[in-house]
């Protein structure tokens, strides 16, 4: 059954499979438990609402027996890091540069949850990022690869650039063993992070991490982490991309998930620009939109304040009126980066009208008084 799971698997084009128990992550629970404790959750309360019931697959479902991991890797040959050199342009996370991946890979899912119940029976429930699962924790005890030291999955032979996805069933099937870890002395991901976000080997800070400032973190970015952004405009690829394993998988490798053409190297003027429904329709099926809006002009924004390129100052200064206090805030922080003399001049009009205290510490902040 399990060499027929993994061929309708790959005929769906999964590149990997592996079975787990429901029990097979025991240490998972405990590094949740620690990571909230510490406070490293930072926005995301979704992650310490029941915990314990991503720490043990069977609290989630009781009646589950086998968990089921698929990856499918998303990576391609080109550098996903040169967009960093292109300061007036934004850099979009490889993932996140084409349909939302959410939407991709759970109909697969479910087809080969059919299959699989009209091969064998019983039950099933599938999963893609959506609930209280530790998806990586489960993929190790799967064999597909291992948690590297920036703490995503790294696989031998597919490199970083993993999508994953769970298949729960309440069939038994025989588990694979767990893959071991395989970075030696490497410390590759923990150097290049711009805002050191790893404490330590293995373990990561999400409120310095960039990929979680850019989507999940609700407010204004801590002013002393906007310049360490660079153009980093929705999410960061750079610990994923400098994982050496990632070599073996994509020497020759075409990306699986098109890219939009839109999303590769947008400009930052253009994005400035973006009003609610302009935005809806550039991100239209992509995971961008969930950020929405603000928070995403938001990035772009402190995006525009890295970018030294004073032709961007007019884009900066006409969102010091945008309805939204928090694109108000990011656009008082850029102009003053690109041009502090406009900035002066446009707080004569704008400052003494401010109600919004977040805003009015920007101002402060930016003029110093």
């Amino acid at each position: 059954m399990k060499e027929a799971l993994a061929q309708e698997a790959r005929r769906h084009g999964f590149d990997a499979i592996g079975v787990a128990r429901p029990d097979g992550a025991p240490l998972a629970m405990e590094r949740l438990a620690r990571f909230l404790a510490e406070g490293q959750h930072g926005d995301m309360a979704w992650m310490a609402a029941g915990p314990e019931r991503r720490g043990d697959p069977r609290v989630l479902w009781p009646q589950v027996r086998t968990v089921i991991m698929l990856g499918l890797n998303y990576g391609g040959a080109e550098d996903p890091l040169a967009i960093l050199r292109q300061r007036s342009r934004g850099a979009i996370s490889v993932y996140a540069r084409g349909d939302d991946y959410h939407e991709i890979i759970k109909p697969r899912l479910k087809r080969i949850a059919r299959w699989l119940l009209q091969q064998a029976g019983g039950d099933v429930k599938v999963f893609v990022d959506t609930a209280a699962v530790m998806e990586k924790p489960l993929a190790h005890a799967a064999g597909l690869g291992w948690q590297g030291k920036h703490t995503n999955l790294v696989s031998r032979g597919l490199g970083s650039w993993l999508f994953l996805g769970a298949i729960f069933t309440t069939l038994e099937l025989p588990p694979d063993a767990a893959e071991t870890d395989h970075c030696g002395s490497c410390r590759a991901c923990l150097d290049i992070c711009p805002t050191a976000a790893f404490p330590a080997p293995y373990r990561l800070d999400a409120r310095r991490c960039i990929s979680y400032l850019t989507i999940e973190h609700k407010g204004p970015i801590p002013p002393e982490l906007r310049p360490l952004m660079g153009n980093r405009i929705f999410g960061c690829d750079d610990c994923l991309a400098v994982c050496p394993w990632n070599k073996y998988a994509q020497a020759g490798r075409e990306a699986k998930l098109a890219a939009r053409e839109a999303l590769t190297a947008p400009r930052l003027a253009d994005l400035a620009g973006l009003d609610e429904a302009a935005f809806r329709a550039l991100f239209a099926k992509s995971p961008v939109r969930r950020a929405g809006r603000d928070r995403f002009v938001r990035n772009v924004l402190v995006a525009i304040g890295n970018s030294a390129d004073p032709g961007l100052a007019g884009a900066a200064e006409r969102l010091l009126s945008d309805p939204a206090a928090l694109v108000r805030g990011a656009a008082i922080w850029a102009l003053g980066r690109l041009d502090r003399n406009r900035l002066q001049a446009a707080a004569t009009a704008r400052r003494a009208a401010e109600d919004d205290p977040s805003v009015a510490a920007e101002w402060a902040a930016a003029l110093g008084s």
